[in-house]
């Protein structure tokens, strides 16, 4: 039996004892704390690529007023055949004053003040240098992050993305939340988040696992999703009183559209077109906006090529 008087000064070795025991038993799911330092081995692949991790924390939501203050970017290698992660290569971690007060709102998330950016600014080249050779830049809620990289950085547009919120088949493999530390927690490790490093840590640990019954990974699965082309779909003069429906349909708003739109890909559009008919145009006819992009346009403000078709 382990005593838990001795807590306090039992050995590394003790504690693995009990985690082992605790995880052998169906009623108990042990977490560990995720390891900053934790590194993988180089890759046996005579060509590996690579890929980044990014995150940024921002001064609010609104693309037209706010600003990044925080930026991080892991950058790793990885073999294009088996999708398996290699070592962390580069990394870039830095803040940037907004010049303008944080929200109390924003900073109650992040914990980011205006005295820790004060007077600092983005090393652009060194950036530029960090990500020069990446063939895919992955961020947690791409269409977040992104847009607001392209609005500091206008070079941001020549990259491909993908996003591991939504270009990953959660939902398929029984996960229910796709929020990072839920996705964490599930993956058998735990974190302090909502900075910008140990997010994208977080992030790269999770993409790392196995993905349900799949046979390969999350990131496989990210891949596969980034080569193939992505439909938007704008739900156009949608009635007012339709908003909560295309919500929880998964549609989010675009402020500078003023339109509700959807991700998605072509296996999904017939039934997407025929539900917005029914339950958003009342089964009458209409003609609606459809974005087609790769990886390079996807999650960015910019439209791709864009067709009108009948829902």
């Amino acid at each position: 039996m382990y005593d838990a008087d001795t807590m306090g000064t039992s050995s590394t070795a003790d504690l693995e004892a009990l985690a082992a025991e605790l995880s052998r038993h169906p009623d108990y799911r042990v977490l560990r704390r995720l390891d900053p330092a934790h590194g993988r081995a180089p890759l046996t692949t005579a060509h590996p690529l690579r890929a980044a991790v990014v995150d940024t924390e921002t001064t609010g939501m609104d693309l037209e007023r706010d600003k990044i203050i925080e930026l991080a970017v892991i950058v790793f290698e990885y073999d294009r055949d088996s999708g398996a992660l290699g070592p962390v290569v580069a990394r870039f971690s830095a803040f940037e004053d907004p010049g303008m007060p944080i929200p109390p709102e924003s900073t109650a998330i992040h914990h980011i003040t205006d005295d820790m950016v004060q007077g600092q600014q983005f090393n652009e080249a060194a950036l530029q240098a960090c990500l020069r050779e990446v063939h895919l830049v992955i961020a947690h809620n791409a269409a977040f992050d992104r847009r607001f990289l392209e609005q500091r950085f206008t070079w941001f547009e020549n990259l491909s993305f993908g996003c591991s919120q939504y270009d990953i088949p959660w939902s398929a493999q029984g996960i229910s939340s796709h929020k990072l530390e839920y996705l964490a927690y599930r993956s058998g490790f735990f974190y302090e988040g909502h900075r910008a490093e140990i997010d994208c840590l977080a992030l790269l640990e999770v993409l790392a696992q196995p993905l349900g019954d799949t046979g390969g990974t999350a990131f496989q699965a990210l891949l596969t999703s980034a080569r193939e082309e992505s439909l938007r779909l704008w739900a156009n003069d949608s009635p007012f009183a339709t908003k909560d429906a295309l919500r929880g349909r998964g549609y989010r708003w675009d402020a500078q559209e003023r339109c509700w739109h959807k991700e998605l890909r072509q296996p999904g559009l017939e039934a997407e077109l025929g539900w917005l008919k029914t339950t958003v145009y009342g089964g009458r006819e209409r003609l609606v906006n459809l974005d087609i992009q790769d990886a390079r346009g996807r999650y960015s403000v910019r439209p791709g090529a864009r067709q009108r078709v009948k829902v």
